[in-house]
């Protein structure tokens, strides 16, 4: 397998963290619409959910920005390279405006947004039915143009992981740290591509 640099650790644990929540939110997403039941559970934790995954997207951004990504391999070809870069803006700004259009879409309605006990946000826009209803539409589309996103998002890190063999998938897991752990174990020393 091709040497390609590593994240760095906080960026890989917002990454691993993000993606469970993020699966964790299109399920319970899914769940609400399905079972009216367990609605109400559900929604005491989308809503806090939502606004966790607000908070780290601001922060992970803001880690990107003083740990930028490493190059992408330099054989890849030039398709594949607009397609990386932008399915992670794609990414990036759902992240954000999903969680934000259902801050705003609560607010219209003047549904509580409880965090924790009696812990709740703001309304960030007025009240408004109208506004309320576009808002809802707005944030079900946005879901499925995550979830959709998602999917292509893992598909790509599978085909580098099984297919392409070029290091981007490892880079972002843990292989090369245990190959690194690995060297020492044997004396190698390791190398500028492999930490």
């Amino acid at each position: 397998m091709a040497q390609y640099p590593q994240f760095p650790i906080f960026s890989r644990i917002l990454h691993w963290t993000m993606a469970v929540m993020i699966i964790a939110m299109l399920f319970i997403g899914i769940g609400m619409v399905a079972s009216l039941s367990d609605y109400h559970w559900l929604i005491s934790i989308h809503k806090p959910l939502g606004v966790l995954i607000l908070i780290l997207v601001a922060i992970r951004l803001i880690n990107r920005l003083f740990n930028p990504a490493p190059p992408l391999p330099e054989g890849m070809p030039p398709l594949l390279r607009f397609a990386a870069h932008a399915s992670h803006i794609a990414l990036y700004a759902l992240m954000f405006a999903l969680p934000l259009v259902g801050w705003g879409m609560l607010s219209a309605a003047r549904y509580p947004i409880v965090l924790y006990g009696s812990l709740q946000l703001p309304p960030i826009l007025p009240r408004d039915a109208a506004l309320y209803a576009e808002l809802r539409t707005a944030h079900t589309v946005l879901a499925f143009l995550l979830f959709a996103t998602f999917v292509a998002h893992l598909g790509a890190a599978l085909m580098h992981a099984l297919i392409f063999r070029d290091g981007v998938f490892p880079s972002m897991a843990s292989w090369k740290v245990r190959e690194s752990a690995a060297a020492r174990r044997s004396g190698d020393a390791p190398t500028a591509s492999n930490v």
